[in-house]
């Protein structure tokens, strides 16, 4: 080393360590540890006390730097490099690598082409070596106009030149670029060029050009590389073309569990979930080595296919291997597990997961929400938020669904705003979810507004929105939203018409629901499902053509279900039917000989023709056979608060004045005597009813939302039973006397009670 004069480079008074005379190695470099670089090594003055040493080749400056760079302190190499200029200390070639190296880690461009700068005005020649790691900075930071400036820079090109380039525009998929490049190249591509152009082959429209690079690969002699025949066959997989890959695949001497893999993923995307079996069972019996991937793979599979037992024995594999708790794992299990409506293996999976991410809690929030338990996957989320968890955008469609089940308008719009700030409302999923929970909750002109606000809906968007109107019995606008949604070109779905029928039943429109249900499959491609014939079962019992209703479930191209045979005996209940009351309670109890609403529709079908005995013949069959329907319960919410109320209930604090609005609302001509069971009466055990009907929950909900809210504030109440007419009747009363609109939701619809008037007009 030159001698430095002014600031001499000082050395301690104690013996140093022995330094090698001939080139510094790159590999002494690395495995050095320069993490802290002693305080004696200065480029600055120092006592002239302290004795000088010259080491040469400037290699303790130049191992300061790297160590430097390898931090990642950027800031202090451009520091230390300035000193180094200062001092006339040249930077070594490793020096230069070792940075370069670092600004493509870190993506720092700006650092990168500074450095470059600095390369190009003290080095003439750059060896080539260096050349590239310049042109591997530029790509790896994503900046391909700096990489082609500096490539078409370069006097000397090799292999690994070429190969970096390619590559680049290929992975960028500017693949005009790379292929062009690729032609001009004159040396022979090696298989990691034929690797990187391969990878970026993604879609049908590429599957010609990929099939030519395969051709090349043999002509080039590199088709026996067991790397380069792995892309081709990921490559035709990801072309859709599964036979090309299976082809490569059965013709490879060599497989990595990659190739295996990935042949695996094709089989599930293209639906071949049973070929995706075989395969790795094939894969398992040839001692292929699996890892966390391969796992997360077929688990998907099973919980496809929905094969609990084998999955299980993955599970058990990933045991052996230590693998279940890892989260790549783990998570697929839970996922698996609540799929396969083993509910209670996948919280037993979820943990065993050391370290459970946002995925994780995904899967569980989902899977409480699958099997009706709304509440739980509610209290899970309050709990993620109030430790700071990572939330996505599944998480919050799930409790979207959460709040719409449990129809907490209050919860739903609190989780609405905040996945807005946290920019986590999944693009259209998501939004659809927000549809129907508002509309669920009672406020369809909220589901409207979040619809208006979607750019382009899809036909889930659209469905939940017709849905939403349906079932608040607006047939009218949901009709013409289902127009509104075939002029935008967006097709309808099953589920779709599932609204569009509903809508005519609620409405009694009975002609413009035959016509939808007939032109299903012809004019829209939509292959019809008992549920859809059950919905025009429904239309003619609701409209008393309870005739016609049997025909079509006579001859329908489908075993009518219980659904069927409900809907036309709600008809003849509705029309006091009794023959064909007995035909369908007959085949429906056949069907669900559980079900106690059957009991009591037949209990007062008797009855209302003066057959008591075998009325009672129905009461004796349900005490028999043990029959209760669920307690009859509904709720409202006031200032955020969910107030419960049961038939007869007088456990609220508030009993005296809910009681006492009531009876304002009593009328005197009333004959309980006459009045008929209904499924809360069953459910209050108690079928003598003198007083009981003004004791129905959802009129002490209304009372209570009478005292509790202001004049001009809208009703909501949810029961989770069928209202009785009498209390339909009873809310029409109340909303005529004080002038408030009241809404009731039954588990059939939503009832808009204003001014006397229910938004149903009583055909319901």
């Amino acid at each position: 080393m030159s001698s430095i004069n002014a600031q001499s480079f000082l050395l301690p008074p104690h013996p140093s360590p022995v330094v090698a005379q001939d080139k510094f190695s790159e590999t002494t470099i690395k495995s050095a540890n320069f993490s802290q670089i002693p305080r004696w090594v200065s480029l600055k003055c120092s006592p002239p006390s302290v004795k000088t040493h010259q080491i040469q080749q400037s290699q303790v400056e130049n191992v300061h730097l790297i160590s430097l760079s390898k931090q990642g302190k950027l800031k202090q190499v451009h520091e230390f490099l300035i000193l180094m200029d200062e001092a006339g200390v040249s930077v070594s070639p490793h020096s230069y690598k070792s940075i370069f190296e670092t600004c493509a880690k870190l993506g720092s461009l700006s650092d990168g082409r500074l450095i470059h700068d600095r390369l190009r005005r003290t080095v003439k020649d750059p060896i080539g070596f260096l050349e590239n790691c310049v042109l591997r900075m530029y790509c790896d930071c994503g900046s391909l106009v700096d990489a082609q400036n500096a490539f078409d820079e370069m006097l000397d090109r090799n292999l690994v030149t070429w190969d970096i380039i390619v590559s680049a525009y290929a992975e960028q998929g500017v693949l005009d670029k790379a292929i062009g490049l690729f032609s001009v190249s004159r040396i022979k591509p090696s298989h990691s060029i034929y690797i990187g152009m391969l990878r970026s082959l993604t879609g049908f429209s590429l599957l010609e050009l990929g099939k030519q690079l395969h051709s090349h690969v043999i002509r080039n002699g590199l088709a026996s590389n067991v790397s380069v025949d792995t892309a081709i066959a990921n490559m035709y997989v990801k072309c859709g073309w599964l036979e090309g890959a299976e082809l490569v695949f059965n013709q490879m001497t060599e497989k990595n569990a990659v190739v295996w893999t990935g042949l695996m993923v094709g089989y599930t995307q293209a639906g071949k979930l049973e070929a995706a079996l075989e395969l790795f069972t094939k894969m398992v019996k040839e001692g292929v080595q699996m890892d966390e991937f391969v796992f997360s793979i077929i688990l998907k599979v099973c919980g496809g296919v929905k094969d609990l037992n084998m999955g299980r024995q993955i599970h058990g594999c990933s045991v052996k291997l230590g693998l279940d708790s890892d989260v790549s794992v783990g998570t697929p299990l839970v996922d698996f597990y609540v799929k396969c409506g083993s509910f209670e293996s996948a919280h037993l999976a979820f943990e065993r997961i050391s370290e459970p991410n946002d995925v994780s809690w995904s899967c569980v929030i989902s899977g409480y929400c699958q099997i009706g338990e709304f509440e739980e996957s509610v209290k899970i989320f309050k709990l993620l938020k109030s430790k700071g968890v990572v939330l996505n955008s599944f998480i919050y469609t799930s409790i979207f669904q959460a709040c719409a089940a449990l129809a907490d308008l209050n919860l739903g719009a609190q989780v609405h705003a905040d996945a807005i700030k946290t920019g986590l409302v999944a693009y259209l999923y998501g939004e659809s979810a927000m549809i129907s929970m508002y509309s669920r909750c009672g406020r369809s002109d909220y589901a409207y507004q979040v619809f208006e606000s979607l750019e382009n809906p899809d036909t889930v968007a659209w469905t939940a929105i017709i849905c939403g109107y349906a079932y608040h019995g607006n047939a009218i606008e949901a009709l013409s939203l289902f127009n509104r949604m075939q002029d935008c070109g967006v097709r309808p779905n099953a589920v779709t018409f599932i609204g569009v029928l509903t809508a005519c039943s609620h409405s009694g429109l009975v002609t413009e629901g035959k016509k939808y249900l007939e032109s299903m499959r012809g004019e829209y491609g939509v292959e019809p499902t008992v549920d859809h014939y059950d919905c025009m079962v429904d239309i003619y019992s609701r409209a008393g053509l309870l005739q016609e209703a049997l025909e079509l479930i006579k001859y329908m191209p489908f075993e009518p279900d219980a659904m069927s045979w409900k809907s036309l005996l709600g008809g003849c209940w509705t029309h006091r039917n009794l023959e064909l009351g007995k035909i369908a309670a007959e085949n429906l109890l056949q069907l669900d000989p559980d079900d106690t609403a059957t009991y009591i529709v037949m209990f007062n079908l008797y009855a209302s023709h003066g057959k008591w005995e075998e009325a009672a013949h129905f009461r004796w069959m349900m005490a028999e056979r043990n029959l209760r329907k669920d307690i009859s319960y509904s709720w409202i919410t006031v200032k955020g608060k969910i107030h419960r109320f049961v038939a007869g209930d007088r456990h609220h604090p508030q009993t005296e004045q809910i009681y006492s609005k009531l009876e304002e609302f009593t009328s005197s001509s009333y004959n309980a005597e006459n009045a008929f069971l209904t499924e809360e009466d069953v459910s209050c055990g108690s079928p003598e009813r003198k007083e009981q009907l003004s004791d129905h929950s959802e009129r002490l909900a209304i009372a209570f939302g009478l005292i509790s809210t202001s004049r001009n504030t809208q009703i909501i109440v949810f029961k989770n039973l069928r209202a009785c007419k009498d209390c339909h009747d009873f809310a029409k009363r109340v909303s005529m006397v004080t002038g408030r609109e009241i809404v009731v939701r039954d588990t059939n619809r939503f009832h808009h009670f204003k001014l006397g008037k229910c938004s149903c007009n009583d055909y319901w």
